[in-house]
């Protein structure tokens, strides 16, 4: 929790934006570590020759440096967040590959762990990229509030 204060001096007390008591930084860091995860047992349990199957894993790298560096260098927190809900959309459009089998009359699960693994790029990308939209909207309307963070 932050305390916050107004810019007429007042002190009030105020949650930052949080879902299950985390922060946007911290969700961001369990969600990389999550598609670590996953590319990594897929590709395991697949026994994958392909460096494709490793494509969640590599997102989820890049998402918990961003975020990791979001949490360490707070006067840079808005800079790696942006970049992290850049990324956030980036999985989103690439697991959205699934529905072109979808629309080319093939089955996109010819391939089980190919189309499980697009379809929860897609699923778990977009859940993310709301609360990340959510997280900077409490943001802005904490700052036309007049509101600003004491450190």
């Amino acid at each position: 929790m932050r305390k916050i204060s107004s810019e007429n001096g007042k002190n009030n007390e105020m949650l930052e934006f949080s879902v299950f008591d985390q922060s946007i930084e911290k969700i961001s860091v369990g969600y990389g570590t999550f598609l670590m995860i996953w590319g990594l047992a897929v590709s395991l349990v697949s026994h994958s020759q392909s460096f494709t199957s490793l494509i969640p894993a590599i997102f989820g790298l890049f998402l918990t440096i961003f975020s990791t560096l979001a949490l360490m260098l707070p006067k840079k927190r808005m800079l790696f967040m942006h970049i992290v809900v850049i990324i956030g959309l980036v999985i989103m459009l690439g697991g959205a590959d699934f529905f072109r089998g979808l629309f080319s009359g093939s089955d996109p699960f010819t391939n089980i762990w190919a189309g499980s693994s697009k379809l929860m790029m897609f699923l778990t990308g977009g859940i993310f990229i709301f609360t990340c939209i959510r997280s900077f909207l409490f943001a802005r309307g904490k700052k036309n509030r007049g509101f600003k963070d004491v450190e």
